[in-house]
C-alpha cells in the first residue's frame, strides 16, 4: 500500500486499485449490494463531462472539464453516484460536485463518509 497526498492509503481489491482503503471497503459492500439483486450496473471511476471545451475572448482553447466519481449504480430504478470522502473536501472538489449536480439534476448523488 501506498500513500497518497491526502495520507490516505491506496487499497487493491479484485485487481483493481482503489485511492483509498475506505474506498475499497464500501466497492465490496457495493459488490455484496450487486450479489444480492439490491443494487445493478456496478461501474467504477464513472466521468461525467461538467463543462465543454471552449475558447476565450483572446482565442485560447480550454479543454472539456470532468468530474471523476468513485462508483456509479442503479438502484430502485434511480441512477446512484458515490463519492467516498474520508478527508476535507477541497474546494475544487466541492465546485466540480456543484456542477456535477447542476448538469445531473436525475442522478442521486451520495458522499459517503
Amino acid at each position: 500500500m501506498t500513500q497518497s497526498k491526502y495520507k490516505n492509503k491506496k487499497a487493491v481489491v479484485d485487481n483493481v486499485t482503489f485511492h483509498s482503503i475506505a474506498e475499497s471497503e464500501r466497492y465490496l459492500i457495493l459488490k455484496m449490494l450487486s450479489r444480492a439483486g439490491k443494487i445493478s450496473g456496478l461501474r467504477l471511476q464513472p466521468k461525467f463531462m461538467i463543462l465543454d471545451d471552449f475558447m476565450d475572448f483572446e482565442g485560447k482553447k480550454h479543454r472539456k472539464t470532468y468530474y471523476i466519481a468513485d462508483f456509479k449504480y442503479m438502484e430502485n430504478g434511480k441512477a446512484i453516484v458515490e463519492d467516498v470522502k474520508g478527508y476535507k473536501k477541497m474546494p475544487v472538489y466541492q465546485l466540480k460536485k456543484k456542477m456535477f449536480l447542476k448538469a445531473n439534476p436525475n442522478i442521486v448523488f451520495r458522499e459517503i463518509l
